[in-house]
């Protein structure tokens, strides 16, 4: 059992402080998962709060099947594809990254050079598609295991198998052309 599946036990067993650990460890990784459908972070984060709604009024029941975290993403993805079933025309804005605080100057350049990174490749994500994009972000940004990523998208295992290397193709194509350059910080 995850930290997850403890809290929303404890959340179901009346405890709300289970809700606000469930919120708080996975707020911002549903968000940007949720972003790579709307391709617009302010509606991404209205749906992710309805998702996180959906988890206290509905109360849903989870099984120990799957993951807490394979569980709450696909309630999230969902509810975005109901969303863009009944917003057919929605505009893209660019990601808009938290501002990190850091004391120090070298960490405040690590940090934006980060930053820099992260925004460049989320353009280049952008690029290659959104089912691309999509499973790229489970992957690498929610360290979800192929299976996982499987059941959150509702494919076989061996399709994610090859839409992940498909969408490694792609990247580094993209990124080649943007001239993308990985510093290990």
């Amino acid at each position: 059992m995850d930290n997850g599946a403890g809290s929303y036990r404890r959340f179901l067993n009346g405890d709300d402080n289970g809700i606000t650990e469930i919120i708080r460890d996975y707020k911002d990784g549903l968000m940007l998962f949720i972003n790579r459908y709307v391709n617009n972070i302010h509606i991404a984060e209205e749906l992710t709060e309805d998702t996180f709604f959906k988890l206290v009024t509905k109360k849903p029941k989870f099984t120990e099947n799957n993951s807490f975290k394979t569980w709450l993403y696909t309630i999230g993805r969902n509810t975005a594809l109901n969303y863009i079933k009944h917003n057919r025309n929605i505009a893209k804005t660019s990601l808009e990254e938290l501002k990190n605080l850091c004391a120090d100057k070298e960490c405040v350049e690590k940090s934006y050079l980060r930053k820099e990174q992260k925004l460049q490749l989320n353009g280049a994500l952008a690029e290659i598609g959104s089912n691309y994009a999509m499973v790229l972000h489970l992957k690498y940004f929610e360290d979800m295991s192929n299976e996982q990523i499987a059941q959150v998208l509702k494919k076989n295992k061996r399709q994610v198998e090859n839409m992940l290397y498909q969408a490694k193709q792609a990247l580094k194509t993209e990124l080649k052309k943007e001239d993308f350059i990985y510093e290990n910080l």
